[in-house]
């Protein structure tokens, strides 16, 4: 591509119309012709080595200041973002030939976004998704290494997408991906506001730099559905100027849940909006997933979908893949798989699955490593506020020691009286929370989810699917 169409004029440069090779922000990819774009991480500026990338064949570095590299230099004001209009630019726009919903939030993105795809497809459009678990181009399934891919990455997605015939695009836009402009120009028909607690402070320092990240996806939509059940939800309601509807479903909004009854097999609710009222019966429990619906339905109607549509849609959905999963086991106790890994997380799955326990809710849990400690002990209180009995586990220890983890997991178990038993290795916790479980019992396995393996130090992958572990135990359970 030549320099000048990829710049589109929005900056000006005494460099020639060279034809350009590639673009990269990664010293370590530069090949001859490319654009190398310096941008400043947290750990490597870019702009320190954009000398050498001139030296091994970069056509021209665009850089934030003055380098002395004369007419080899583009200057512009932010790199990150200007990186994500050079992609776009590089990749024919995709964005422009697809319809996007963006959903950002600390818990539920990945359930509102695969039932918004669900109902868009059930009503014949061909949709991609952006999300924590995998990426999919229809019905095929794109590995995912990032919840929102580096932005090179994601304008080449976009072209496979819009190339393959999607008219939509339903994304999980993460806190990480705002902030570093992953999503480039990406303009949203519609975006969602879930929630905000504590999360990813170790990178972003506080709640409210957290909250203002994920603020910028409002920027750049026509219509917002927030939850106001959430502080945080009711602040953005109030902050921001575009077209906008909120819901809940524990209180009025203008999409909300009334009548909720929540069985371990399902969960029935009238959903009120309008001045009307239309009654669901799921395939999913928990009110959070109650909650999830209701935002993509809102979301569904801005898209043009009719009611009757999505209610028919969401009869015969049975959720995502470790989200509130029952593992299947044949004994007289269950085991769910849940990806909760945040306090409020562990607070939402544990107080769902309380109303619908007979016996007693045990849950299995720990803390990842080279994360914010901040949140352990708030880990633990979450979960003694529901639970019967706790086992403390590991979940990805990474660089740390697994049993330091725990050591400040517990300090938030002070001065509570629920049961608690540590057990170092995940696998063998699960057999003794299945050892432990008597008829009508329930045990929670949080943390997971959808992951099939943990990770150790150097970042070591080891296989770890809680599903296949729980198959694994029941022949040894059953000799006991």
């Amino acid at each position: 591509m030549r320099l000048y169409e990829l710049l589109e004029g929005k900056v000006q440069t005494a460099l020639a119309d060279i034809e350009i090779t590639g673009l990269t922000d990664d010293s370590r990819r530069v090949q001859e012709g490319n654009l190398f774009i310096c941008v400043k991480g947290g750990s490597f500026d870019g702009h320190s080595v954009a000398a050498k990338m001139l030296e091994q064949g970069a056509a021209a570095v665009v850089a934030e200041r003055d380098l002395g590299l004369g007419d080899r230099q583009i200057l512009v004001e932010n790199t990150r973002a200007f990186y994500g209009d050079l992609c776009a630019a590089w990749f024919g726009h995709p964005e422009r030939r697809m319809r996007f919903i963006g959903v950002t939030g600390t818990n539920g993105k990945t359930t509102i976004t695969s039932v918004i795809k669900h109902l868009l497809t059930a009503a014949g459009h061909k949709v991609g998704l952006i999300g924590t678990i995998q990426n999919e181009i229809g019905d095929t399934v794109v590995h995912t290494e990032n919840t929102t891919p580096f932005v090179y990455d994601m304008m080449q997605l976009y072209a496979q997408m819009a190339d393959a015939g999607c008219d939509y695009v339903v994304m999980e836009v993460s806190s990480f991906g705002l902030v570093q402009y992953r999503i480039g120009p990406t303009h949203f028909e519609t975006a969602i506001f879930t929630n905000l607690t504590q999360d990813h402070l170790d990178y972003h320092g506080d709640m409210e730099h957290y909250y203002l990240a994920k603020r910028m996806l409002f920027d750049r939509c026509d219509y917002a559905v927030i939850h106001t059940g959430d502080d945080y939800g009711k602040r953005l309601y109030e902050e921001i100027a575009c077209e906008k509807a909120s819901y809940s479903c524990c209180g009025r909004a203008d999409f909300y849940a009334d009548a909720i009854k929540l069985r371990a097999d399902g969960t029935s609710f009238w959903l009120c909006h309008d001045e009307k009222s239309y009654q669901l019966s799921l395939l999913m429990t928990g009110m959070f997933n109650v909650a999830n619906v209701t935002a993509a339905v809102a979301a569904g109607l801005r898209a043009g979908l009719s009611m009757e549509q999505m209610l028919e849609a969401l009869a015969d959905y049975t959720g995502v893949r470790g989200r509130c999963e029952i593992i299947p086991t044949g004994k007289d106790f269950t085991v769910i798989c849940d990806y909760a890994h945040t306090p409020d997380a562990i607070e939402n799955i544990l107080s769902s699955v309380k109303e619908y326990t007979t016996g007693r809710l045990m849950c299995l849990f720990g803390c990842g490593g080279n994360r914010d400690r901040t949140k352990r002990p708030k880990m633990a209180r979450a979960a003694a506020k529901y639970a019967d009995l706790l086992i403390v586990t590991s979940d990805n220890p990474r660089d740390e020691d697994p049993e330091a983890i725990i050591a400040e997991i517990l300090t938030g178990l002070e001065g509570s009286e629920v049961p608690y038993e540590i057990v170092v290795d995940r696998k063998e916790a699960i057999f003794r929370g299945m050892k432990l479980a008597q008829p009508g019992d329930v045990l929670v396995l949080a943390g997971k989810g959808h992951e099939d393996y943990q990770i150790l130090a150097g970042g070591v992958h080891v296989p770890m699917d809680e599903r296949e572990i729980v198959k694994e135990w029941l022949p040894l359970l059953d000799a006991e």
